[in-house]
């Protein structure tokens, strides 16, 4: 199958934002509350992901390219306690765990684990994973989903799901991008987060705590949701090449390594104007 930008270069996650440079090299901006954004000493990442706590808790996560994994922030729930991890190639950060996928198409978790959220170790044949607050997603090889934790407003209702290429999980919805470029989305929808019947031409995906973000192919991005924080005034971004979205900001990769940011910046979350040289995904 073919996967849409698995390593991740842009992350966003409650009042924070990470990035990955192209020397392999970490930044991070916003709330540091729980040293979430001490990342300077990272080095050899291929990718970032970041928690997205409604609590304000938070942790990043950092992929390297030996297949290891680091992690910085909150632990009350050992959520940072990866450092026995090998053979990763994709990681997930969701609100209070921490989501592994190793070469072997097996999974990975820690943290908090009370609604079953971190029961992925009969997993397998998995290319790709995503964390929400309370659910956590696997994409299969066969283009179908695996999900498993909280299903209160049905975001684990993928069972009819096929032909999915990438995937992503928000507070309580599931989000997966079709291999014809339509997408689909299953869980709550009291924002209108889940409204996405009528796009086209997607290639990427985000979702955020209550917000639905699309790239599309020539470059322009699409949102849905709450936008009470303007996390969804995406209209004008142009030369996009990943999107990102957290608890109340949206983020956008530009095709010259510039990143964009738009929605809440109370802890200066979206205050990365000035970067440059941020990795971009591999075609």
């Amino acid at each position: 199958m073919n996967l849409v930008n698995p390593l991740t270069s842009i992350a966003a996650g409650y009042r924070h934002t990470a990035l990955l440079k192209s020397d392999g090299t970490v930044t991070a901006v916003g709330d540091n509350k729980y040293g979430q954004c001490d990342v300077s000493d990272w080095c050899d990442m291929i990718a970032v992901a970041a928690g997205n706590a409604h609590t304000g808790n938070a942790h990043t996560i950092g992929l390297k390219s030996d297949g290891t994994v680091a992690a910085v922030g909150w632990n009350k729930y050992d959520q940072c306690d990866v450092s026995g991890w090998a053979d990763i190639v994709a990681v997930a950060a969701g609100w209070r765990r921490t989501v592994g996928l190793k070469s072997d198409g097996t999974v990975v978790a820690v943290g908090r684990n009370n609604e079953g959220q971190c029961n992925v170790s009969g997993w397998s044949d998995i290319v790709a994973v995503s964390a929400g607050d309370w659910h956590t997603v696997g994409l299969k090889t066969d283009s179908t989903v695996t999900i498993v934790g909280n299903n209160r407003y049905g975001q684990r209702n993928v069972n009819d799901w096929h032909d999915i290429v990438a995937i992503a999980a928000g507070y309580l919805h599931t989000v997966g991008l079709k291999s014809d470029g339509t997408v689909v989305a299953a869980g709550r929808n009291h924002e209108d987060q889940c409204n996405v019947t009528g796009w086209h031409g997607i290639v990427a995906i985000a979702a955020g705590s209550h917000q639905t973000i699309g790239l599309k192919s020539d470059g322009t991005v699409v949102a849905v949701g709450w936008n009470k924080h303007g996390e969804c005034n995406i209209s004008d971004w142009r030369d996009m090449v990943a999107v990102a979205a957290g608890c109340t900001h949206t983020i956008g990769l530009k095709s010259d390594g510039t990143v964009v940011a738009v929605g809440n910046n109370e802890h200066g979350q979206c205050d990365v104007s000035g970067w440059r040289g941020i990795q971009l995904p591999e075609n």
